[in-house]
């Protein structure tokens, strides 16, 4: 497929820039593949559309505030780091992406506010692209409290206001434990705990995976042509028990539900010869545009994303594109609010 094919007019006024007052009050849309049929719920009724058997498969990365701002060493040029991936622990080696980047080349320093966090550049790697040496003296965990302590939520651009002290709660699911992610799964957001505990008392079953939500994901695509996009790698960690339940469910006919197109991404990055799930860890730079066959799940939830998204795409894959396009209208017809703190999307 072309990339023109996933074009069409969003209104600015549709991206949320804020979360629901409450978790879990987000609007849901149901697509059913089948019969086309299109509904319009609250995300709380998600708990009617599984019973017992079924599993819902939920990435449990945790983002850590990736945006930093640091002064050039001499100039004091204020400096944008945002912290993509560690490359080497030992040596405190990080992948960035630097703005204003025409002002930052290799051999300057980096300082960070009143602490004693410093940065030096040592290469270039793409156009805004950079890797930096933290030099620091104390532990790992030290460094990291220090960066914790230093950095900004990294919020999407697209959502245009300042970061505010509550996005570091919002900006995350509950169940986020293994930090990495530069950008939240956004899907899993809608979850409160109230919700899981209805739908387990049901029987259904949650399964967690890893994947750490790189800037790939956001990522634009600029060739018309899909077969030629190339995405970024973001590592991924699928447990021995959480294979189990995928494999159980498939082999007793019920529903593998993907929260979130991360999740359904590590999915598919791992499946076996038999079309089975397998526990694996290691990174994946899958693209998953339409056609394709899924060979795990049979549903997706997932928001309401960006014209031309990579995330748009997988949705279209997984729905058909046709009726992805049309539920799309809806949407915008309805005032769905679009994107990471937007509405929901349950595909069946």
């Amino acid at each position: 497929m072309k990339l023109s094919e996933f074009k069409f007019d969003l209104p600015q006024n549709l991206i949320a820039l804020y979360p629901p007052e409450h978790r879990g009050d987000s609007r849901l849309m149901v697509v059913h593949r089948k019969t086309r049929e299109i509904e319009h719920k609250m995300f709380s009724d998600i708990v009617n559309y599984f019973g017992e058997g079924d599993v819902l498969v939920i990435n449990d990365t945790k983002v850590f505030p990736a945006r930093l701002y640091g002064q050039k060493e001499k100039t004091g040029a204020k400096i944008e780091v945002f912290l993509l991936r560690e490359l080497n622990r030992e040596h405190r080696l990080w992948d960035v992406l630097v703005d204003p980047a025409r002002k930052i080349r290799v051999g300057n320093k980096l300082y960070f506010g009143e602490s004693d966090l410093v940065a030096e550049v040592i290469d270039n790697t793409t156009s805004r692209g950079r890797t930096i040496r933290f030099l620091y003296d104390g532990s790992h965990d030290d460094l990291m409290k220090t960066i914790d302590e230093l950095g900004e939520t990294p919020l999407p651009r697209e959502i245009r206001r300042k970061t505010e002290d509550s996005d570091r709660e919002r900006y995350q699911t509950i169940f986020a434990q293994h930090v990495g992610a530069v950008a939240a799964p956004t899907a899993g957001i809608h979850f409160t705990k109230t919700i899981m505990k209805r739908m387990e008392l049901k029987g259904t079953r949650f399964a967690p995976l890893t994947l750490h939500v790189g800037l790939g994901t956001f990522r634009q695509v600029d060739v018309e042509d899909l077969t030629k996009h190339k995405t970024d790698s973001e590592n991924f960690s699928i447990p021995e028990k959480t294979a189990q339940l995928v494999n159980e469910a498939m082999d007793g006919h019920h529903l593998v539900c993907a929260i979130g197109t991360t999740a359904m991404k590590a999915l598919e990055s791992s499946v076996s010869a038999n079309a089975r799930l397998k526990a694996a860890s290691g990174w994946t730079d899958k693209f998953i545009f339409p056609p394709y066959e899924f060979r795990i799940p049979d549903a997706l939830l997932t928001n309401f994303h960006l014209p031309e998204s990579v995330l748009l795409m997988m949705t279209s894959a997984f729905g058909g594109h046709d009726l992805i396009k049309e539920a799309y209208q809806v949407a915008m017809k309805e005032k769905y609010r679009f994107f990471g703190y937007g509405d929901a999307m349950l595909i069946l």
